[in-house]
Order: C-alpha cells, then sequence, then structure tokens
C-alpha cells in the first residue's frame, strides 16, 4: 500500500500508484459518504486491504467533495488502550495548532463541528483506521463523536463491526483471481522481474490461489522474486507439512483477535528468511516510531518528508554496543554483533523483503517499520533478553537528546530552516522519545533536556503542539520526582517553561503562581511570600530562565515598563552561559517591550540594536521576528506608513516558516499602524475619504480576522495584554470612521476568514480579494471553484443561468440522480446555500456559457 499526507484535506491518508478493483467496494462507500449514513465500517480479515480501500474511497470523494477529511491511525495505540488514550490519539491526528486550555476532547468537537458563514452545519469525514483491538473502546468514541458532531461522517476499518444503531457495514472481501494475477505482476515489475511467459502467469496464479488473494499476501510473496525464481517461491507453497511459511493460519475473520496471528506469521516468513544481522537489526529498528507505507515506487513524486528515522539514527541506535553493555543487558555474547558501517547495507536488505519502508525525498532518505511490523519485530527483541527493549529506548532517547542539543545549539544562524525541517520530519521519534521517558523514570533528566531544548528551538509554536508540550512537561516534571539525575536547576527551569505555555493559554493566575515558586526555589524562600513584583530593579541571582518568565509576565499581564530591565538580565545571563539562541530570543522579547512599554526613542534604539544583530547572523525566523520589533517601533514613532511595509515583509517570512503565532503579533501590529494612518489623514487639511475608509474596513477585517484565529489557537486575545489593548484601540478608530453597523459587517467578514487556510494572512499579504474571503485576487477565480471538477463546474455554470435540475440533465444527457447529486456538491463546495448564490462564483470566461446555457434551455 503506497499513502501520502494530503495536507489540504485535513490530513487523512490519500492513496497513490496502482489500485486494483474493488469498484463495486469503492461505489457503495462514495455513495454512502454521499448520502445520509452518519458510520461507515470497512470490515474483512487481516492483510486484506481495508486501509488501502479506505484510502482510495475518501482520495475520490474529497476530489468530488472538497469536504475536509481527517485520518486517525489506531493501529499504533496497545490493546490495553483506554478510552483518554484513544481521544487523545484523535486528537493528536484531528486538531492542527492549538494553544488553548482545552481538553482533547472538545478540541476534536470544535475542530469537526464546522458551520458555513450562515451558521449551518457543514459536513466532515473522521477515518478511524484499525479498531479492531480496541474495538469497544473505539466504538464508545465514535457513538460519542457522533452525538456531539450531528453533521460528522465516521468511516472505520476493522475485522468486526463497531455494534453501533445505525452503522453500514461494506465487506471487503479477498481480490478475485483477474485482480490477484494483476496485482502479483505488478508487484513483480518493481521488483525487476516481468511475468509475461504463460508458464510465468500460470504459476503466478496459483502463488495467488495458495494465498487466497490477500493483497499483502500477495505483496511479501511478489517481493521474493529478488532472491528466488519464481517455480520456486510456488514449490515453497506447497500447503502441506513441507510449506516454508510458518504458521499460516485462515480461521474465522470476526470475533477472534487474530491480526497478528496473521501478518505476524506472513512477516515472519520473511524474516525467517533474513539473516542473523539482518533479523537483529530489523528488531532492533522497533525502538523507532512507527510509520506507515509511503514507497514511491508506485508514484515516484510521493513525498512526505515527517515520516521514518534517518540513516544516521539506525546506526547510532541500532549498531552494537560495548561488550560491557552486553552483559548487563543480558545479551548472549555469541549472537550476532552489528557495526555502523554494516547498517547501511542491512537496512537496504532489510527494504528490499518488505519488511522496511522507504520513504524518499528530493534531498533525503528515511526508513520506518509499519506498525505491525514493528510489533512483531519489538516481540522476537523481548525474546532475546528482558531488559533489551529498555536498554535500547534509553539508546533511542539520548540519541535524540543529542540531536535536539545540537540543534539547539546551531539555532541563532542561517540553519534554522533545515533545523525547523528536521524537527518536523523527528517528531514522531522525538514523541516516542519523550513519552519513553515518562515511563522510564530513570530517564526523565534525558525527557527533561529534549523538552527544555525543543522549546528552545521554539518547536511547539511551528508544530501547533503547545498543549501537548504542556501535558508532557507535567508528566516529566512528576516522574522526575525523587530522581537524583535531575539537578534542582533542571527542574526550575521545565517549571518557568511550562508557566510561559500556560501564559500563551492565557491562565494568568496559574503562572503567577509558579513564577511565585520558581522565585521562592531559587532564592530558597517560602514560596509563601511571592515578592517577584517588587523585586524587579535588583539582580538576586535568579536562574535566567526565571528572569524570562519574570519578564514575560510583567509585560503581558501587569504591562510594566520594568519587564525590560528584567528581559535585559535575562538575556545576559543566558549569553553569559553560552546558549546564545536564548539570549537573542530574550533579547528579541526585550526590544517587544521597548516597543509596547518604552519611550518611542527608546523602540527605535532596541529593535535597530537587534535587527542588526539578528541580520548579521542569517537567522531567518529571527528576522521575522525582528522585522516586527522594527515595525513596532517605526509605528510608536509616526512612520506607520513604513511600518505597514516592514511588518508585511515579516508577515511573508513567518508564513513562509508555518509560525501562526508569530504571525498573529504581526497582525496586531498592523492594526496599530493602520488606525495611526487613518488618524493623520483625518487630522490632514484635505482628507482623502475614500482612502480613509478602505484602511478603516481593512482594520476591522484584520481584527475579525484576528478573534478568529485566536479562538482557533485557544490563547484569546487576552494572552497577548497590552497588544490586544492596542488593537482594541485600534478597533476603536475604525468604528468611528465606518460606524457601528458597517463596522460590524466589515469585522464579521474577516472573522469568517479560515485560520486553517491561512487566509487572513493571505488577505493582508494581497492574495486574496476584498470583494469575498474565497476569491483569490490574483486570478480573479474563487479557490473553490477551482475545487469542484469539470462536470460540476458545467453543471454549477447551467444552474447560474437558470436551468432546473431536469434541464441540466438533459442538456448534458445524464440521469437526475446524477446531476442531484452533483447540484448538492456544487452547493457544498461553494459553501453557499442556494443555487441563485452560483453566479457570485462564476469566472469570467464562464459567462458566455451561461449565456449559451440561456440559449440552449431545452423546452419541457
Amino acid at each position: 500500500m503506497a499513502v501520502r499526507r494530503d495536507e489540504n484535506a485535513g490530513g487523512f491518508l490519500a492513496a497513490t500508484g496502482l489500485f486494483v478493483g474493488r469498484e463495486r467496494e469503492l461505489d457503495r462507500i462514495i455513495s454512502l459518504l454521499l448520502g445520509t449514513a452518519r458510520l461507515v465500517t470497512l470490515i474483512g480479515s487481516g492483510g486484506i486491504g481495508k486501509t488501502r480501500l479506505a484510502g482510495e474511497g475518501l482520495r475520490r470523494f474529497h476530489k468530488a467533495s472538497g469536504i475536509p477529511t481527517y485520518w486517525v491511525r489506531l493501529a499504533q495505540l496497545d490493546a490495553k488502550a483506554d478510552l483518554d488514550m484513544i481521544e487523545a490519539e484523535v486528537a493528536r491526528s484531528v486538531v492542527g495548532a492549538d494553544f488553548s486550555n482545552r481538553s482533547a476532547w472538545t478540541a476534536v468537537v470544535d475542530t469537526l463541528a464546522r458551520t458555513d458563514k450562515t451558521g449551518g452545519r457543514l459536513k466532515s469525514v473522521l477515518v478511524m483506521d484499525n479498531c479492531e483491538h480496541i474495538l469497544d473502546g473505539a466504538g464508545r468514541v465514535v457513538s460519542a463523536l457522533l452525538e456531539a458532531v450531528p453533521a460528522l461522517t465516521v468511516v472505520a476499518t476493522s475485522r468486526e463491526a463497531l455494534g453501533w444503531v445505525d452503522e453500514q457495514l461494506v465487506a471487503v472481501p479477498s481480490l478475485t483471481r483477474p485482480e490477484a494475477l494483476t496485482l502479483f505482476q505488478h508487484r513483480a515489475g518493481l521488483a525487476g522481474k516481468a511475468i509475461s511467459d504463460p508458464d510465468e502467469v500460470q504459476a503466478a496464479a496459483a502463488i495467488c490461489r495458495h494465498v487466497h488473494n490477500n493483497p499483502l499476501f500477495i505483496q511479501l510473496a511478489a517481493a521474493k522474486l529478488r532472491y528466488q525464481p519464481l517455480a520456486n517461491i510456488l514449490r515453497q507453497l506447497t500447503g502441506s507439512d513441507d510449506d516454508r511459511r510458518t504458521q499460516w493460519l485462515h480461521g474465522p475473520r470476526v470475533g477472534v483477535d487474530a491480526r497478528h496471528m496473521r501478518v505476524a506469521d506472513v512477516i515472519a516468513w520473511s524474516y525467517d528468511l533474513c539473516s542473523a544481522k539482518e533479523q537483529l537489526l530489523l528488531e532492533r529498528m522497533s525502538v523507532f516510531a512507527p510509520g506507515f507505507d509511503a514507497n514511491t515506487a508506485d508514484d515516484p513524486n510521493s513525498i512526505d518528508v515527517a515520516i521514518g528515522a534517518e540513516l544516521e539514527a539506525i546506526a547510532r541506535i541500532g549498531a552494537d554496543c560495548s561488550p560491557a553493555d552486553r552483559v548487563s543487558a543480558e545479551l548472549n555474547p555469541e549472537e550476532a554483533v552489528l557495526t555502523g558501517t554494516e547498517i547501511e547495507a542491512l537496512v537496504e536488505r532489510l527494504v528490499d523483503q518488505s519488511l522496511v519502508t522507504v520513504h524518499f525525498t528530493t534531498t533525503t532518505v528515511r526508513y520506518s517499520l509499519l506498525e505491525s511490523i514493528r510489533v512483531f519485530a519489538r516481540e522476537r527483541l523481548n525474546q532475546r533478553s528482558t531488559d533489551a527493549w529498555t536498554q535500547l529506548a534509553h539508546r533511542h532517547a539520548r540519541y535524540y537528546r543529542d540531536k535536539v542539543v545540537e540543534a539547539k545549539g546551531s539555532w541563532f544562524s542561517p540553519a534554522e530552516k533545515d533545523l525547523l525541517e528536521w524537527v518536523r520530519a523527528a517528531w514522531d521519534n522525538l514523541r516516542v522519545a519523550i513519552e519513553g521517558c515518562i515511563a522510564r523514570p530513570d530517564d526523565a533528566a534525558l525527557g527533561l533536556e529534549i523538552l527544555i531544548a525543543l522549546t528552545d528551538l521554539r518547536a511547539p509554536f511551528y508544530m501547533g503542539s503547545v498543549r501537548e508540550m504542556r501535558r508532557w512537561i507535567q508528566l516529566m516534571l512528576e516522574a522526575a520526582c525523587g530522581v537524583d539525575a535531575v539537578d534542582e536547576q533542571q527542574r526550575i527551569r521545565a517549571t518557568a517553561t511550562l508557566a510561559r505555555f500556560m501564559l500563551c493559554q492565557g491562565q494568568r493566575e496559574d503562572t503567577e503562581q509558579i513564577l511565585a515558586e520558581c522565585c521562592a526555589d531559587s532564592r530558597r524562600v517560602p514560596a509563601a511570600k511571592p515578592d517577584w513584583r517588587a523585586d524587579c530593579e535588583a539582580d538576586l541571582n535568579r536562574p535566567a530562565s526565571v528572569d524570562f518568565l519574570h519578564g514575560q509576565v510583567l509585560m503581558l499581564v501587569d504591562g510594566d515598563v520594568n519587564a525590560i530591565n528584567v528581559l535585559d538580565r535575562a538575556s545576559a545571563k543566558f549569553r553569559a552561559s553560552g546558549d546564545v539562541g536564548s539570549a537573542v530570543h530574550v533579547e528579541m522579547f526585550s526590544a517587544l517591550a521597548a516597543g509596547l512599554l518604552g519611550s518611542p526613542q527608546e523602540a527605535m534604539e532596541r529593535a535597530r540594536i537587534h535587527s542588526d544583530r539578528v541580520r548579521a547572523a542569517g537567522a531567518e525566523w529571527a528576522m521575522a521576528w525582528a522585522e516586527l520589533t522594527w515595525a513596532m517601533a517605526l509605528s510608536r514613532n509616526g512612520d506607520a506608513v513604513e511600518a505597514l511595509t516592514v511588518g508585511s515583509r515579516a508577515l511573508a517570512r513567518q508564513v513562509a516558516f508555518h509560525d501562526q503565532w508569530g504571525a498573529l503579533w504581526i497582525l496586531h501590529v498592523r492594526t496599530w499602524s493602520l488606525a495611526k494612518v487613518i488618524t493623520q489623514l483625518l487630522a490632514g487639511s484635505q482628507s482623502d475619504g475614500a482612502r480613509v475608509q478602505t484602511l478603516a474596513t481593512e482594520t476591522a477585517r484584520v481584527v475579525g480576522g484576528l478573534r478568529t484565529s485566536h479562538k482557533a489557537l485557544g490563547g484569546g486575545f487576552g494572552a497577548l495584554g497590552p497588544l490586544a489593548t492596542a488593537t482594541a484601540q485600534a478597533a476603536e478608530v475604525a468604528r468611528r470612521v465606518l460606524g457601528v453597523d458597517a463596522y460590524a459587517a466589515a469585522e464579521n467578514w474577516g472573522a469568517q476568514l479560515r485560520p486553517e487556510s491561512s487566509e487572513l494572512e493571505r488577505f493582508v499579504l494581497g492574495t486574496l480579494s476584498t470583494d469575498t474571503p474565497s476569491k483569490d485576487e490574483t486570478t480573479g477565480v474563487s479557490p473553490l471553484w477551482n475545487n469542484m471538477t469539470k462536470a460540476e463546474q458545467e453543471v454549477a455554470a447551467l444552474a447560474a443561468a437558470g436551468c432546473t435540475d431536469s434541464e441540466i440533465a438533459a442538456y448534458r444527457g445524464t440521469s437526475l440522480k446524477t446531476v442531484n447529486a452533483q447540484m448538492s456538491t456544487v452547493l457544498q463546495k461553494l459553501m453557499i446555500p442556494s443555487r441563485r448564490a452560483i453566479i457570485r462564483f462564476v469566472p469570467p470566461d464562464h459567462l458566455e456559457r451561461i449565456r449559451a446555457g440561456s440559449r440552449r434551455r431545452p423546452k419541457r
């Protein structure tokens, strides 16, 4: 199965490459999705292709409807996973950037409960893949979601029904004989063995019959053509006592937990053909995060960097440990020994044997194990030694600790973008390392180092994972209680980092309490005397991380100008310790504090110094924030027009880096600059009324968009203190210009812009029309129109011309049922309640078609 992540479809796994057969099942799935079905469950035996079929069906459905689809891969959950763990996995897959303090359940419901501009419910689809090992819990979560989100449709894959009252079942049978042969020939071709001779075709068909036309079994069997002739493989599948396959069982399909037997036995067949070193490396690769089959052999253009581990990681973690470590890990000294130099060849051999999946990009290659293979490999690893997994997991965590600490040391440099891409690609393995350290208290110190370094790399703000990062720090601190390896300074820094996340989420009181505790801990005095507000002037020798938190609280909560001095102190301490990246980051906040709270002259001076430092370092991400400080200073000093120009440049950088939090700061500052320009124009002797109205309208729209974006991220305006106060003042300037009703309409327009599509940023940067949120200014054509198929566009044009569905069916030579379905899809894709609004979306070059449609309307 070859799949890739489609970022335009809410992260669902879209099938790529050759797809064989299943037309009857596909038609039924798509028909159910277009209808009123709430739960569609694909049921069938292990390896039969349920996930592949779901991916192909959803790919076609999304292409036709544009309805967002979210894909949850449940196979990575343990069979003992409880409801909280299942809900957390759903939240991880469904919820994008989120800085809120909402529960995982609330975040999922809020994301799936989409509405249009009129408040009408919009459909969304959730795929729950591989439910059989957590059937009861998955069924309860699905039932609760269907009740909470009335417009939601769930597609599940499982070995048996979930048991919901109105569940629609789609049985996934084996491939037909012709389909199985086609698949085998295709996979043989990928192995470099074309099968066209009549005798070979007959042998291939016999192999397919021996494996019951199961797609997974066929794929693994065809892979053996790299090592053995077709006739030899067929001879191994005798169906008698001398069959080379190990323990192939074909019992009942439902009611029996046979996933591991059926799939693991197939894996064991390939595993047993491996050399001792290949087997050992496969087992050790189970320590890495599971992947999914995104092999680009079927589609060379299918690229997904965020899968798998790089060869360096596999070599460093998978190569053999020292003799002393082997003894402590209870490893048999007579077992195979892996050296770092042979890892690459062994990995490539495992790829050849379809046991390891390879993921190519234009510049990198990564490797992963599918979930079932990973489970199998870990079981075999545990059979070698009871302590082998713990030792290997420690090495895994130590490797990723070293990597993120190294990346942190290189952060403030031209390497920022490459480092960020590495973090994105390694995120799943970083998650495995973090959660493993939480489970192993002896590794809590490693876990805290990873979390602190990731925060210093700003990863939570790029990955949209503030809530998850906060949870990890809390759990890691709990795990670290009583662990000697975790020193007091590390605890304090982790706690201060936790409080900064809480401040982002708008939890001021909790943040202040933690700050008081950190100050007390660093001075070793009781926390009952939180004197941090009175400690702004003198340096009380607190850690740099505590001073950083102190300065942020003074800036964003109190609006206290003393924040500047406290932040300066924190920056100097970071720099003295050699942590240049953190020093510059805090220096940036000091410049922001000056722009918010200091004098205009101080704002300019600090912004200039910081910008010069960043420019000299060539740090692209830091430059986006430096330009923000410069725009803020320019606005404070009356040069609002130049501030708008600089702010736009900074916004473009933030969009390129996917820094949604930074983009929000820039957009807030933009409202100030717009309001200042308006005020200056109104004070002139010859005010340009039209321009004033335009600027006021933009201000209102940006404010509306900011409200929606803050709601989506969860922080709210209040999390930004004086920044939000200045934005409210700018909104009042626009309201006085436009009047209450016109201002409300403009703000509501902005509130309709979708954060997940960066429509507010595109509007400000000039790539979104000011006429409608869904029209691209560069082409004059709505992206919603372009999301439709050519047939749907023609139907829409005829409908805009006034044709009824019956007339459209007669004109296009299709059935009325087909046109009814197409019209429903057209209205849904254009997000409009009736066909009368279609004309607003029709491109200019389609107007003649509308006129022709009017002239050619068939007679009743």
